[in-house]
């Protein structure tokens, strides 16, 4: 047998393999490093809500043997958790990549909040609640495009960002989404900007009109005034096979979000806004001063590291006759009070314990009580469950 007595070949053949295993070794820890970058979340949430005085249950209105229509349970004008009785929420599944320099986030619902969040949307597209990849240009600046949900408001779509489970007239009736361009700007000292090139509100795939949206945002720590301007309707349409070119003015609306802690235990949130439709109609006898404005106080108590009591109360005014309350009446308004618990049990779970009342300053055909008259207020009890992970 012929031994090797080069030693440099042997240095040689031993230095490639412990690079090769190096190499190996780094590589194993660079694909485990990524793999940890993409994450999964999400919630699960359902809900059972009643009304003291107001009705539970679906009415027929019949009329010669044959059903022509039926009188709904009684509900609040705001989004999500309107149905009376055991009731379901949503499945929310969250996909990101959290890079250095560039990442994504695919947000998916499915359920009726979902639904309801996505409601300019049909088909494939029909689940997609936020759908964005962004770029860290550097430190200071961030490029976003796709769909995000609004920058405007206290509350969101998702009900584990939100303290209450129902949600609030000002949310319900401001933007949900944006699909387009933003651009996000660290000034330094907790001072932040932001400026926002987009479609047409709430359509989230796709642009129905040829002109754009624009939105900014300014912030300081913690507090943030917004700002959101652009036409909401169509370019042209057909009517009565001719086609018109409706004059439709921007929607307009400004927003202040923010809030402020008072020692460790007590915190107060704060939302006001304004926002003005613009003519929506095309014709001289529309009203073209449609709107509403409003303001909304969010003291929470945390008593311990599972119970948290809090309390949102809104004031809620119409411009002209919005429909938001559902009075018929022009420039109604509603006062709510929302009364939430916060129990915390384990690391996933939250269960939330509500009590709701909206006063509305004329009868309203969402207010029906058990005789099947309208009122001017409803009360209302809501047990929910959010299971996030």
């Amino acid at each position: 047998m012929k031994l090797f007595t080069n030693t440099s070949y042997i240095k040689n053949l031993f230095l490639l393999a412990l690079l090769l295993l190096g190499s190996t070794a780094f590589a194993q820890e660079e694909e485990e490093e990524e793999k940890k970058k993409i994450t999964f979340s999400g919630s699960v949430d359902a809900y059972y809500r009643t009304n003291f005085n107001g009705l539970n249950s679906v009415v027929p209105i019949v009329e010669g043997g044959e059903e022509i229509g039926e009188i709904s349970p009684s509900a609040p004008g705001s989004s999500f958790a309107n149905n009376s009785g055991f009731a379901l929420g949503m499945v929310n599944l969250i996909a990101g990549y959290e890079g250095e320099k560039v990442g994504f986030v695919a947000d998916l619902v499915f359920g009726p909040r979902g639904e309801d969040a996505v409601f300019n949307d049909s088909g494939p597209t029909s689940i997609i609640n936020q759908l964005y990849v962004y770029w860290n240009v550097s430190d200071k600046v961030t490029l976003t495009l796709g769909n995000w949900n609004t920058f405007l408001g206290y509350e969101v779509i998702s009900p584990v960002a939100n303290f209450n489970y129902s949600t609030s007239y000002m949310f319900s009736y401001g933007p949900f989404s944006h699909n387009g361009l933003k651009a996000d700007f660290d000034l330094g000292n907790d001072w932040s900007a932001m400026v926002a090139i987009m479609n047409q509100t709430d359509f989230t795939s796709a642009s129905r009109q040829s002109d754009f949206s624009f939105g900014a945002q300014i912030g300081y720590a913690g507090q943030f005034l917004n700002f959101l301007y652009g036409k909401q309707g169509a370019d042209k349409i057909v009517n009565d096979g001719a086609i018109v070119e409706p004059d439709i003015q921007g929607l307009f609306q400004v927003d202040y979000t923010g809030g402020f802690n008072f020692g460790e235990d007590f915190f107060l949130g704060i939302n006001a806004t304004y926002q003005d439709t613009g003519d929506v109609g095309f014709d001289e006898d529309t009203p073209s001063d449609l709107g509403f404005w409003g303001a909304a106080l969010y003291p929470q108590y945390t008593f311990s590291e599972t119970f948290t009591l809090g309390l949102r109360g809104e004031y809620f005014q119409e411009v002209g006759d919005f429909g938001a309350i559902g009075t018929g009446v022009e420039d109604s308004s509603v006062f709510a009070v929302t009364l939430s618990g916060n129990v915390t049990i384990g690391k996933y779970l939250r269960i939330i314990p509500e009590i709701r009342f909206d006063n509305a300053s004329d009868d309203s055909f969402l207010f029906v009580n058990k005789d099947l008259e309208t009122s001017k207020n409803l009360s209302s009890f809501l047990l929910a469950a959010v299971f996030a992970f």
